[in-house]
This record gives structure tokens, sequence and C-alpha cells, in this order.
């Protein structure tokens, strides 16, 4: 596609890769500063809030490409690896599947975000649990199910980070929505 037939909608791969490389940097600080920190690993953080933005606002292609990105700074920075299939459930896998929020919105506007970010954790919550009950089992109490542990376990802090996501992200996309549709207006 040359130059001229490209829409002002529609960012060059330049736009692109610098788009998915500032959200990927943004989420990697703020998945440094922690709200809460789980003992066996997890934390609540605002890590997914980049990688939310810019699937919403660009659409999942660049929001998975965002996430990605993230979830391989994460591993190779300080992520504790004991298999490689582990590594990509709880690194780029679990990290990507958040730029997959736009797909789950079933209707505009702050509703469809909010329903967005929730399946994305959904999405996430089954990674971090399937990581977790295969790799992590002997974590489990004696006489829990590994699969029971891990759901509960990931779910206590993947709740409380949705829920504080899904707020703050419904308000930067509605702020976002309102200055775009005013700047058209202006225009």
């Amino acid at each position: 596609m040359n130059r001229s037939a490209r829409t002002s909608s529609q960012p060059g791969m330049a736009t692109f890769l610098a788009e998915v490389g500032v959200a990927a940097a943004l989420s990697f600080i703020l998945s440094r500063l922690k709200v809460y920190q789980m003992p066996q690993g997890g934390s609540v953080s605002l890590e997914a809030l980049p990688v939310l933005y810019v699937a919403f606002m660009r659409g999942a292609k660049q929001g998975v490409a965002a996430g990605f990105v993230t979830g391989i700074l994460q591993m190779l920075l300080g992520g504790y690896v004991m298999h490689p299939i582990q590594a990509m459930l709880d690194y780029p896998i679990a990290s990507l599947v958040v730029g997959l929020a736009p797909i789950f919105a079933v209707s505009r506007g702050t509703l469809g975000v909010i329903i967005g970010t929730i399946g994305a954790f959904a999405l996430q919550l089954i990674s971090f649990t399937l990581s977790g009950a295969v790799f992590f089992a002997e974590y489990a109490p004696e006489g829990v199910s590994p699969w029971a542990y891990s759901v509960g376990y990931n779910a206590s802090y993947l709740v409380p980070e949705l829920i504080i996501s899904a707020i703050v992200i419904a308000y930067l996309v509605s702020r976002s929505s309102v200055a775009r549709g005013s700047a058209r207006h202006r225009g």
C-alpha cells in the first residue's frame, strides 16, 4: 500500500511499532509498581492498562503485539522460568491475551470496554491456571485439587486487578473518544 492510499485511521508500520513499543515499555514499568505482591508470584498492578488502551484505541492486532512484547520483556528481565511451556503460559501468552479485549466488547462505549476487559482477564486467568495446575501443583495444600487451588490463587490477585483496570481503562477510553470527537468537529 502506498502512502497516498493509506487513511489517517490506519497507522503505518513505523507508527504501529512505535505504539506497540511504548505500550510494552509502559506495561513493563507498571508491572514493577505493585499494589500487592502474592507470595508465590503474581501481583496486583496496573500493567494491563497500556495494552488495553492500545487494543481499544487501535484494535486487537496492535493490542496483541503490545501484550506479546510486554510478556517477552517480563520473562527476559526477571521472569521465573522452570519449563518452556510454563514460561510461554505465564509471560507472552498471559500478556498477549489482554490485547484481545476488543473482540469481547459486545457493545460500544463504556459497557463494551468493561466487558472486553473482563473477557481478556478471563483468558489471562485460564493461562495462569494452566501453568499453575501443571507446573506448580506442589503448592496446593494436601487434599486440594491443584486445579481448584490454581484458579483460587490466580483469581485472588487477578480479580482486584481486573476491577481496577476496568474502571481506569473505561475512563481513559471514554476521555479519548470524547477528545477525538471534539477534534473532528473543530476541523
